[in-house]
């Protein structure tokens, strides 16, 4: 069969079959779909992990071969970043036991070649851009698709643009397969004068990298992990660019602790930041926090139906940030075709969504201007080294028999509420006394016996911002050691001196749950960190884990299997540990539709529920 069983080779053919092989000793096969087989036990599989992770998409993660893909938005993102098309087709033979196949060596290169077709330029006058078109059949399209030809004006071999149209035309054209490069001007909005203090930290080298490559576009996302001081970056850019600044948050939480970090990192005065929090005299300040379900109220009388926006979009920003860009919800995209004029800082530590709009980050947003590993930052010691557990825990077997017979649409309930895992989560605690731990899950009933049993505090979205800020302030202080959170500690909350993280429920197969979760804990200490999923045996939990940690397996993170199970004897609760096992579950995604359902799962209480996949 030919490797990825695409076809049968005659036995007659075999020698010429033979004659494609390039090198036994290679980890990798390019398949003529455009995926890529990773060979995990190889000598090699680190390096080329590495290499792939720089164009492609990791799809599947079993023990033995993990499946990327070479998909459009990962090669124009490559693209955007100044990866070449020779170095990745360079890249892929330096890995491939194969030689490259030829139509995929061509698709590459049209796909790539397609970054830069399009250029949106300044046009004759304020109110126009010129889009510039290297390409006949794409400039006959503009001229016959009537949805195009209404965003963008045909005057000879020309095509104008009105200022307002430049999101909708990124959007029509990304939607075809044609991502623009926009580098027409952008406004400078009010000036505003930040200074750092310099005496309170030193920015590390690839934050100040990623602030030149940010500034050398003016809009684009930067990736780092969670835990990296993506913050940082954000106060930087402000100071570099000298210009009012208006930053989109997830939560009051996260906007509360932009303007701690603003305030502490420069020396704008207490006035110059404020909360804008929604009410009829919300303050508006040179720099304001907001968060997306404030700008996401529809009502008011202004020209897009959402007043929150309509108020804001008036004042003269010179620079938009996106923070926890992942989590932008629809309507965000739609508003933010109408400020494509300003600069658009995106930063997120993963550009996965379980919706799909990764190319609504793109062509609104920006591409990816800059990104490091998380594994490269954890070598350097900038986040802390983490290992990562599967521990499996038996169901007892009158709630097996109730999960059989359930419909699948109650069966990740049942096996998240399963009652072994507070035998195990227990059994966990005991194993890092003395140390700060985070207990997190998706249901409310299952997280109340968790707190119960550990007698720790619950936040949920029914908790006040006060009582959330001061069990966090308690957390910090080390006057309260476990905290156990819904998904309102998914984002954006600070607390450096987590070590441990018991995740007993998550959100369907989301891999951006799980690697946020993971960065709750990645502050650098000593000791580094540990972070567990407890997952019910036999039941729509193994499967959906698969999913869950693809993109931290993209990353260089192993799961190790540990079992805490007790067989027939579950209903006791009394787990058996079993050593960890180095080798991975089998895994294999198969989960298809997981992430659609996950909003299904809206907590009951949860503000920011709507933001979440």
């Amino acid at each position: 069969m030919w490797p990825g069983g695409r076809c049968q080779i005659p036995r007659a053919d075999r020698s010429r079959w033979y004659s494609f092989v390039v090198s036994t000793d290679r980890p990798a096969i390019i398949q003529g779909d455009r995926t890529v087989l990773l060979e995990v036990e190889h000598p090699a599989y680190e390096a080329a992990r590495d290499t792939l992770s720089r164009f492609a998409e990791l799809e599947r993660s079993p023990e033995h071969v993990h499946t990327y893909r070479l998909s459009a938005l990962a090669l124009w993102n490559a693209a955007a970043l100044g990866v070449t098309t020779a170095e990745v087709l360079a890249g892929l033979r330096a890995i491939s036991r194969y030689e490259l196949p030829s139509h995929v060596e061509r698709e590459i290169c049209e796909l790539m070649a397609r970054h830069g077709v399009c250029r949106l330029v300044d046009g004759p006058d304020a109110h126009t851009l010129e889009l510039r078109v290297g390409d006949d059949p794409v400039r006959t399209r503009l001229v016959r698709d009537p949805k195009l030809s209404d965003l963008a004006r045909a005057v000879g071999d020309q095509f104008f643009v009105p200022v307002a149209q430049r999101g909708a035309l990124k959007r029509a054209l990304l939607a075809i397969g044609y991502p623009v490069d926009d580098v027409a001007g952008l406004v400078d909005g009010a000036a505003l004068e930040v200074k750092i203090q310099d005496g309170t930290f030193t920015p590390y080298p690839y934050q100040l990298e990623a602030v030149r490559a940010f500034r050398a576009s003016g809009h684009g996302v930067v990736v780092l992990p969670c835990g990296a001081g993506k913050t940082v970056i954000g106060v930087l850019a402000m100071a570099a660019l000298g210009t009012r600044t208006l930053v989109l948050t997830s939560s009051r939480e996260a906007a509360s602790q932009w303007r701690r970090e603003v305030r502490a990192r420069t020396h704008l005065a207490d006035d110059a930041v404020a909360l804008y929090e929604g009410a009829r005299a919300a303050a508006i300040a040179p720099v304001t926090i907001t968060t997306y379900s404030m700008m996401s109220k529809k009502g008011g009388a202004g020209a897009t139906g959402y007043g929150h926006f309509d108020r804001l979009a008036r004042e003269p920003w010179g620079l938009i940030i996106y923070d926890e860009v992942h989590l932008v919800p629809a309507p965000i995209f739609r508003l933010t075709a109408e400020l494509q004029a300003r600069r658009r800082l995106g930063l997120t530590a993963t550009l996965v969504r379980e919706d799909g709009r990764e190319t609504e980050v793109f062509a609104l947003i920006g591409p990816k201007r800059y990104e490091v590993g998380w594994r490269v930052l954890e070598h350097s010691g900038h986040i802390a080294a983490a290992t990562c557990f599967e521990v499996r825990v038996a169901m007892p077997p009158a709630l097996l028999e109730r999960y059989a017979e359930a419909p699948l649409r109650e069966q990740p309930r049942i096996a998240a509420e399963n009652p072994a895992k507070l035998a195990a989560m227990t059994s966990l605690v005991e194993r890092h006394l003395g140390e700060r731990i985070l207990v997190m899950g998706t249901y409310l009933d299952s997280l109340r016996a968790a707190a119960a049993a550990l007698g720790a505090p619950l936040l949920t979205g029914d908790s006040s911002h006060r009582e959330r800020e001061a069990a966090y302030a308690a957390f910090r202080s080390g006057a309260t050691r476990i905290l156990v959170l819904s998904r309102v500690g998914n984002f954006a909350i600070d607390l450096p001196e987590a070590a441990v993280l018991i995740q007993i429920s998550g959100t369907m197969g989301s891999r951006q749950e799980e690697a946020q979760r993971l960065g709750r804990v990645l502050r650098p200490k000593p000791g580094g960190a540990s972070f567990y999923t407890l997952v019910s045996r036999h039941t729509c939990e193994e499967e959906l884990a698969l999913h869950r940690q693809l993109f931290l397996t993209e990353q260089g993170y192993r799961f190790f299997i540990e079992d805490l199970s007790t067989g027939a004897g579950a209903d006791a609760g009394l787990p058996v540990a079993q050593a960890p096992s180095k080798k991975r579950a089998a895994r294999s995604r198969g989960t298809a539709g997981a992430d659609a359902a996950a909003g299904d799962l809206v907590e009951e209480g949860e503000d920011d529920g709507a933001l979440l996949n």
